[in-house]
């Protein structure tokens, strides 16, 4: 059932971001990971490569959790309950937004249902409604990884938006320059430039400013997408693979998965939005050497 009632104030979620980031830089809440960075280009592509600095607060914080884990003989959800101290703003009845402890991109957002629901569970009306309140005052980059395949670190549903441009300089997505010769059939198009199987649609930049009437033709997307790529529902609201789903206000982007990592190198939604991350320097040179849009052809499924 869709979420009849928005909770976020049009127009203020920019500014609670930058207040609640300041505030959990100053408490310690907030952990941002320094990242260094260079552009790989590939098939017409100026792929960003974000190459990590310093992992030892993410690599203490697993060692913590797992622990927990073991303690309470129960997975550790850092969603529930969530620090208030990452807490950005009640977004409706269904998501909350709170901030992404181990950031590499600066207001990295989370956008996580109060109760659990299963990351591999399908998207709603809920989800949707929530997603475009958050875009209609942060443009942005939403992304969600569908299951642990696709590059999902927990298994508590949560969608995620990233602001833009990614980069300083370029696009503001590097994929985009592929995306203008977009291929229809019907609403549904494929994007030649890319050498896996996807889908894409454009979305009017109309829908953010009714977000709740915007969901039902946002899910009735989703599915057509779902359905095009060969990941249809099953029974119980579950997805029937692992699949990355991009979105802007222009546009929705789907690519089913066949694996997380190419060698040692993980990729979730960033990496078919053109923003890659690796964690030290033998991975940018393997990343070089394959050339990332290689390296996303081999974690997708082939055409």
């Amino acid at each position: 059932m869709a979420q009849r009632k928005i909770l976020l104030k049009s127009g203020t979620l920019w500014t609670s971001v930058k207040e609640r980031t300041e505030h959990a830089l100053q408490c310690g809440a907030l952990l941002s990971i320094p990242t260094d960075f260079e552009f790989v280009e590939q098939d017409g592509v100026l792929f960003l490569v974000r190459i990590l600095s310093n992992l030892n607060r993410k690599k203490a914080a697993k060692e913590k959790q797992d622990k927990q884990t073991a303690t309470s003989g129960k997975d550790f959800n850092p969603f529930l309950p969530y620090e208030e101290d990452l807490f950005v703003a009640d977004i409706s009845d269904t998501h909350v937004c709170i901030l992404n402890k181990f950031n590499v991109v600066d207001y990295h957002l989370l956008i996580i249902t109060r109760a659990f629901e299963e990351q591999e569970s399908l998207l709603t009306l809920s989800d949707f409604a929530a997603l475009w309140a958050c875009l209609a005052d942060f443009d942005g980059l939403a992304f969600y990884n569908g299951g642990k395949i696709a590059g999902a670190s927990q298994r508590h549903k949560h969608l995620q938006l990233v602001p833009l441009p990614l980069a300083p300089s370029g696009s503001q997505i590097p994929i985009e320059p592929l995306l203008t010769s977009a291929q229809f059939h019907d609403s549904i198009a494929t994007i030649p430039g890319l050498p896996f199987v996807h889908a894409f649609v454009r979305l009017d930049r109309n829908w953010v400013e009714s977000p709740l009437i915007a969901a039902e033709a946002l899910l009735e997307c989703y599915h057509t997408l779902l359905s095009a790529v060969g990941l249809d529902a099953v029974a119980e609201n579950k997805q029937s693979g692992a699949y990355n789903l991009l979105a802007t206000r222009e546009w929705m982007l789907i690519v089913p998965r066949s694996q997380e990592h190419f060698q040692s190198i993980s990729i979730n939604s960033l990496g078919f939005a053109g923003a890659l991350l690796v964690r030290n320097e033998s991975e940018m040179q393997l990343l070089k050497n394959q050339g990332p849009m290689t390296i996303l052809r081999n974690v997708a499924v082939s055409k």
